[in-house]
């Protein structure tokens, strides 16, 4: 069920996958050993994307319903699922180039590009992508 990876800082690799009921699951690498796996929720249909913005910094996203839903967590724990909306499609991408900036894209339902992005204080609203339709 797609296995997504990321690593956040030098021999710390974090794998994502989707579960037996749908749930995401989590496994970190760190010193040398990997850690328990965790249950993080959720229920969903499609592989997520992650990435990661900073040092002990990630955010996963999903869509579990045809909304962007995501999942970070800031070094000591996980926050909560969050809804970001969206009528969407499929597995989302997503990628960063710094903690104030976070690209997440999906395909809509109406098979168009959209993009959504965190600007270091605030989720933008949703924009369709000057792109022809995805296939």
């Amino acid at each position: 069920n797609g296995l997504i990876s990321v690593s956040w800082g030098a021999e710390r690799l974090d794998l994502f996958w989707i579960g037996p009921e749908g749930q995401l699951m989590h496994r970190g690498w760190i010193n040398g050993g990997w850690l328990v796996d965790e249950d993080l929720g959720g229920e969903l249909k499609d592989p997520p994307a992650v990435t990661a913005w900073a040092e002990n910094q990630m955010e996963v996203f999903a869509l579990p319903d045809g909304q962007l839903y995501n999942r970070y967590w800031d070094g000591k724990a996980w926050h909560d699922w969050e809804s970001l909306g969206g009528e969407l499609t499929g597995q989302p991408a997503v990628s960063s180039w710094s903690a104030d900036r976070i690209d997440v894209f999906a395909t809509g339902r109406d098979g168009m590009l959209w993009h959504r992005w965190w600007n270091g204080t605030e989720w933008v609203p949703w924009r369709q992508e000057p792109a022809a339709a995805l296939e």
